[in-house]
């Protein structure tokens, strides 16, 4: 439980018990990041962007090509969608009862087979990740419940027997020039948090709010640049309400009802003991099927009280060369596609059924596509000439398909969309574009990114 604290060393500790962010506070953060932003310039719409990392191919998942060679074809066959003349993959038989919601864009390039992050962090993101432009423009919490606005979920956040997030291919935290304070904040031990989104108050002293904010006074230092004792107490609020307000039952599936987190489960479809020990991303595999899933849900829960941009990724799985690390593509899309399929269906349902689907715009890609060939080993290599790319929600253009791919899926045979155009498809989404040129706070070259590049045409 929680006290009083006289001495300074104590009350410090009391500070990392509700919650530190690196070598500062979540009040200190919340200080330097400039406050709650300007809602004038956001639309209402939140994204979840399911990152595939490792690199999905596109024709085993919505360009299946199964007129081509069998050297080129869906290794995994094809099923019908309900979108008249649209197949997907063969291990999409749930996502393609669900086309009808779904936008696929066939004409995607990422324009390089590199393996990192560069649909979320790159040159063309001014080095910072998409969620940390958000919170630059919208502020790092939600005013209305001191929730984040910028959230990265990672196994751990629902499992922490997981292993710790990948991190050589790049940094889902990186905020460029922006400043640390618009990192996302990350739960579980992936983050500088573990245990800090659990209460460990009782009902009594929870009532004593301000008792609490006093434990937080040595954050003064790290107060606003005015240093008003009225900036210091905002941010104070804020971080006490990140915890006691609204946003700690967001992280916290034991309120959703066991049909529900039956109904996201992935880790029941495929099993350890399903998952061949000879390579080397095993526990990979397994952390993906155990994890996915219950990702999503936190994910919705997240969105429905107000944040504002979750990235969602499990450790590398999607690299299918069919070498010493990874399996086969058929092999591997057995371990990879069929919770996919699960965990994309059942968020597809929820959203519906709750009335979120037009206020909450879901992108799911990776870092690049695959190979047209299968190569001799039953694998497809990197490929950055076309990639897979699916939307939902966000009043997109439910049961359309965006663009064509040549006769090997290896290229785009119409318009081709960039992560430049990606960025801005999710800018669009989320500001009012004439609003947030107004804004005198925000550095130029953001405000250009923002509004520089041409939207995929998903509405």
């Amino acid at each position: 439980m929680l006290s009083v604290f006289n001495t300074r060393s104590s009350r410090r500790r009391a500070m990392m018990q509700i919650g530190s962010v690196g070598a500062l506070g979540l009040a200190d953060k919340l200080a330097l990041a400039g406050g709650a932003g300007n809602n004038d310039a956001l639309t209402g719409r939140s994204v979840i962007f399911l990152f595939l990392h490792g690199g999905p191919s596109q024709i085993e998942t919505f360009d299946p090509k199964m007129s081509a060679p069998a050297e080129i074809r869906s290794a995994t066959g094809e099923v019908t969608t309900k979108t008249p003349g649209i197949t997907f993959g063969g291990t999409f038989p749930q996502l393609a009862q669900r086309s009808d919601k779904l936008c696929i864009v066939r004409s995607f390039t990422t324009g390089n087979g590199n393996h990192d992050i560069k649909p979320l962090v790159s040159k063309a993101s001014l080095d910072a990740s998409i969620g940390s432009i958000y919170s630059r423009v919208a502020g790092t919490n939600n005013p209305d419940n001191g929730i984040p606005r910028n959230v990265a979920l990672f196994p751990r956040a629902v499992d922490p027997e997981r292993q710790p997030r990948v991190k050589q291919f790049g940094l889902f935290e990186s905020t460029g020039q922006l400043g640390s304070g618009f990192a996302p904040f990350i739960p579980g031990s992936d983050g500088p948090l573990q245990e800090s989104m659990k209460l460990n108050l009782t009902a009594d002293r929870l009532d004593d709010r301000r008792l609490l904010l006093t434990q937080l006074d040595d954050l003064k230092r790290h107060a606003d640049a005015s240093g008003s004792l009225e900036g210091v107490d905002r941010f104070r609020q804020q971080a006490f309400d990140t915890i006691v307000g609204g946003a700690a039952s967001a992280f916290d599936l034991s309120q959703e009802s066991d049909e529900t987190i039956r109904k996201y489960d992935t880790s029941r479809l495929v099993t350890p003991d399903q998952i061949s020990r000879r390579w080397k991303n095993y526990n990979n595999y397994v952390d993906n099927a155990k994890t996915l899933g219950k990702l999503l849900l936190m994910s919705r829960r997240l969105v429905e009280r107000g944040c504002g941009f979750v990235t969602v990724t499990t450790n590398f799985v999607w690299d299918m060369h069919a070498d010493v690390n990874n399996a086969t593509v058929e092999e591997g899309m057995r371990y990879m596609g069929h919770p996919l399929d699960h965990a994309l269906s059942a968020f597809v349902d929820d959203l519906e059924q709750r009335g979120l689907s037009d206020k909450v715009l879901l992108v799911c890609c990776g870092e690049m596509g695959r190979t047209p060939r299968i190569n001799a080993k039953g694998g497809r290599d990197h490929w950055g000439g076309s990639a897979p790319l699916l939307f939902y929600g966000g009043q997109s253009s439910a049961g359309s398909v965006i663009g064509q791919s040549t006769k090997d899926a290896g290229a785009p045979a119409s318009q081709p969309w960039g992560i430049d155009n990606l960025l801005s498809t999710i800018f669009h989404s989320v500001f009012n574009l004439g609003e947030l040129r107004l804004q005198q706070n925000l550095p130029t070259d953001l405000v250009r990114l923002v509004t520089g590049s041409q939207p995929i045409p998903i509405w």
